[in-house]
């Protein structure tokens, strides 16, 4: 019996030793970490946590697995095959399956397309194709596949001269362009619709080598546990519309962009944002209210000017109404604290009453909507939307239908009547832009 006993233990220890799936291992580790680069469009620090698309992708994959999230930024593609090799990472996000990188890794579903973008500055020569670019002094970051691509054209093209800038990254070659130490450079066309926010003197040209997709890429030696939970996570995304969500949410207002408006917000940070920046960031405080989003809804109403006034009678940095000041007790709408106190409080009732089957950032995007036009006519346009048979908790959905009750057809069905519906929408936009703004410039 005891030979019997040996034996058994030895098979059960024999078993329990077996090696455990890669997904098994992170779930009892309690740690996904994820690879990608330190950028817009991937993920950057900002404050005690992480911003940008690949970060909220990768946290909501985290929280399907039940564990936390851990980001490892590094400066480019290059150097995030470097870190999965040696075991840093469990997954590169935001990875370029550009021909070159074929064996680097075991690549998911496509989730966007990019383009590699001619960058120069706004008052310089356009350029329109290849022939453009001879004779201009060209710079491109390293590790980012540029390099490759400028080899395959120089052989075709022998009069594109171009140097590889492995020291600098993006931000910092759009810099040079804009001091007009270099003449072009080239970025990837989802972080320029983001940096050009920035950067409003330098402008795009042509469309320069073969479009890429954006992938997740596993470790080729690992099994296949992680890689199929991958497979299934972007499935699931996929189809119900949360994919589509977070591409909007990063993106979708960063398409308007206006030279003149974002050259005066740059200005404005600087000379005026300063002067009531501890306004701010205490009544938001107060409130559980960033204080970039309380900022960008300041500027959006007054471009942060107390003694802004507008035709119907609004006053004031936040620009109150006579009867909402009255209601929360501001006193003076031309004096600054109270303004922004009395603002950070409207925004903050207004938010609980949105219902509570609205998530973020739907329900803070639905919140500014109310502080613009009411949210009588903001139930309304949810009402409209629904009947419409699209989705009254998603601010993507209930955009469409806002402007509608403006029209005689739709307002005499609605309970609160006529409203000029399209400016909500507009406001929502240009305060997501502003915040986004504050957000990438409060992480420098």
């Amino acid at each position: 019996m005891k030979i019997i006993a040996t034996i058994l233990i030895g098979l059960f220890v024999t078993f329990c030793s077996e090696p455990r799936t890669l997904l098994e291992q992170i779930k009892q580790s309690g740690e996904l970490r994820v690879v990608t680069r330190n950028s817009l469009t991937t993920c950057y620090p900002t404050g005690n946590d992480f911003a940008g698309f690949e970060y909220s992708l990768a946290r909501r994959f985290a929280d399907e697995l039940g564990v936390r999230l851990t980001m490892i930024l590094v400066e480019n593609d290059s150097q995030a095959v470097e870190a999965i090799e040696r075991g840093e990472g469990h997954l590169v996000a935001g990875f370029r399956a550009g021909s070159g990188n074929s064996t680097s890794g075991r690549f998911g579903p496509v989730y966007q397309q990019i383009h590699q973008k001619v960058i120069y500055r706004r008052k310089g020569k356009h350029p329109n194709g290849l022939r453009d670019l001879a004779g201009r002094l060209l710079e491109v970051a390293s590790g980012h596949g540029y390099a490759d691509m400028l080899r395959e054209l120089a052989n075709k093209n022998p009069d594109i001269i171009w140097r590889e800038r492995p020291s600098l990254g993006t931000a910092e070659l759009l810099s040079l362009v804009l001091e007009q130490k270099v003449d072009i450079t080239i970025v990837d066309s989802n972080e320029f619709s983001l940096l050009r926010q920035h950067y409003p003197e330098l402008s795009s040209g042509f469309n320069i080598g073969n479009p890429e997709s954006l992938v997740w890429a596993v470790p080729i030696g690992a099994d296949d546990s992680l890689y199929i939970k991958t497979l299934l996570f972007f499935e699931k995304i996929k189809k119900n519309g949360a994919l589509e969500d977070l591409i909007e949410h990063h993106y979708g207002h960063m398409k308007y962009f206006n030279y003149v408006e974002t050259r005066r917000f740059l200005r404005d940070v600087k000379r005026r944002l300063p002067e009531y920046l501890t306004y701010f960031k205490t009544a938001a405080a107060d409130h559980n209210i960033d204080w970039r989003l309380l900022s960008a809804i300041g500027y959006q109403e007054s471009h942060w000017n107390p003694d802004a006034v507008s035709p119907t009678g609004v006053q004031g940095i936040m620009m109150l109404t006579a009867n909402t000041a009255k209601q929360l007790g501001v006193v003076d709408r031309t004096d600054e604290k109270e303004s922004i106190f009395g603002g950070a409080r409207y925004f903050a009732w207004m938010k609980k009453r949105i219902p509570k089957q609205v998530e973020e950032p739907d329900r803070t995007w639905f919140a500014l909507a109310g502080y613009n036009v009411g949210l009588g006519h903001v139930e309304d346009a949810r009402i409209l939307a629904q009947e419409g048979g699209a989705d009254p908790n998603r601010w993507r959905d209930v955009r469409e239908f806002l402007p509608l009750i403006s029209q005689k057809k739709w307002y005499v069905k609605t309970k609160h009547g006529y409203a000029r519906g399209h400016e909500p929408v507009q406001f929502v936009r240009n305060i997501r832009r502003y915040y986004d703004r504050l957000i990438w410039l409060d992480s420098k």
